[in-house]
């Protein structure tokens, strides 16, 4: 049985893993080394860390990753968002945080479907294989063909996909570049496509 001592413990260090990032990140200036107590400084640096390596990452994540309370999040993610230190994008039901001024629209929209499982394994499936089908999308990721039309119209929608001749990536170079930058935030599949992205940036073609 896991005892509480255990779960305090490891919520202290997951909170200094990501305060020693969040300490040497651009954010370190907004974060108050004055606040109420040593654990809320501790925790508004650790999500200026996490923000600041999981780009996208809407509340739930940032919560139950820091192992931090509600009431808890939500303060420090406000006292953030007021200094001018993150920004939130609203994302149909999610709010997604990213480094205030470092992403355009175009990358918050990106960084956003890339959060999430299935779009993400489309747009790379198409990185790499730029005439896959939709019925070889949904091979490739073990997903039935509906669930693939409905990212696809998504997608397509958000600017991300276009079906002019079967489907393509819109700003291929872009979307790459955030998969490798972030590719550890992401999953082992990303890590994978992040070690062969080097050709693939070399000849993707130009947004039209």
């Amino acid at each position: 049985m896991t005892e509480r001592g255990d779960v305090d413990e490891s919520k202290r260090a997951t909170l200094r893993r990501f305060a020693a990032l969040g300490a040497v990140s651009p954010l370190a200036r907004f974060v108050n080394p004055t606040a109420t107590g040593h654990g809320d400084s501790d925790a508004r640096t650790a999500i200026a860390g996490f923000v600041t390596t999981t780009p996208g990452a809407h509340f739930s994540k940032i919560r139950d990753d820091l192992q931090l309370g509600n009431g808890e999040a939500q303060h420090h993610l406000r006292t953030l968002v007021e200094a001018g230190a993150i920004e939130s994008y609203r994302d149909g039901d999610y709010r997604r945080f990213y480094p205030a001024g470092q992403f355009d629209s175009f990358e918050k929209v990106a960084l956003g479907y890339l959060r999430r499982e299935t779009p993400r394994g489309m747009l790379i499936e198409l990185l790499r294989t730029p005439d896959a089908s939709g019925s070889g999308l949904a091979e490739s990721l073990d997903v039935s063909r509906p669930t693939v039309s409905k990212y696809v119209s998504e997608l397509e929608s958000a600017g991300l996909l276009t079906r002019e001749d079967g489907y393509a990536v819109r700003k291929p170079e872009t979307v790459i570049l955030l998969l490798v930058g972030y590719a550890a935030s992401f999953d082992a599949n990303a890590v994978s496509f992040a070690r062969e992205a080097d050709a693939l940036i070399s000849f993707a073609p130009a947004d039209s």
